[in-house]
């Protein structure tokens, strides 16, 4: 008999606080571990998390790239495509955000299970939202790396002309300058995405998958 999904570590805490009821975890018969021997990789959760106008998006898919030519099984979700479809409903009101974030962790410890690197780019400005989601998957799983960057330069790139709508108050509740960004206090990473080389903060990320063992060493 198959331990309750409960006891069993590789699936993290779960547990059903919704309203569906009479439902019971299926376990596959192909395993995260099975995968992860033929594919020759972990599966990992990396969080980016920071300021818009950080490099969050960037940096994941500049990675997401780097393991894609290893030929890695790798994934990324990116917090605007995510509001496209999953989170179209959500607004940006403190408990659309706290949702948003239950969503996009339970998706990505779907992922985690199907043997995948799962690269998350989101502001995810509250603290205790991204350590539900942590708690969500077994230690060492989820990786948080912080992008690192100052306001000034996050608004002085302003790609999408976002913060200048902010601080006319067109957009109300913007991270950085009507709503409050609480930084990682611990991060696994923190990565200088405002004042090094996209080049250089890939490096750093790799070089923590590969000492993490998520990856394997490069040559």
């Amino acid at each position: 008999m198959a331990p309750s999904p409960a006891s069993n570590p590789a699936y993290g805490a779960l547990t059903n606080e919704g309203k569906s009821t009479n439902i019971v975890w299926h376990h596959s018969t192909v395993t995260r571990a099975a995968r992860a021997h033929q594919r020759g990789h972990r599966s990992a959760i990396l969080w980016f998390t920071g300021l818009s106008g950080s490099g969050k998006s960037t940096l994941a898919n500049a990675v997401n790239s780097a393991l894609f030519e290893q030929g890695l099984a790798c994934y990324v979700l990116d917090g605007d495509n995510i509001r496209h479809g999953l989170c179209k409903d959500l607004g940006f009101s403190d408990a659309d955000r706290e949702e948003n974030i239950r969503r996009i962790g339970e998706v990505a410890k779907l992922f985690l299970d199907a043997g995948v690197v799962v690269l998350t780019a989101f502001v995810s400005p509250f603290k205790a939202d991204r350590d539900r989601v942590r708690a969500l998957v077994p230690e060492g799983d989820f990786i948080e790396i912080h992008c690192a960057a100052d306001l000034s330069v996050c608004e002085g790139r302003d790609t999408k002309g976002l913060y200048a709508k902010a601080r006319s108050g067109e957009i109300k509740e913007f991270t950085g300058i009507s709503s409050p960004y609480e930084e990682p206090e611990t991060p696994e990473l923190r990565v200088e995405t405002g004042a090094q080389s996209l080049e250089a903060c890939v490096a750093e990320v790799l070089a923590q998958l590969e000492a993490r063992q998520v990856v394997p060493q490069s040559s």
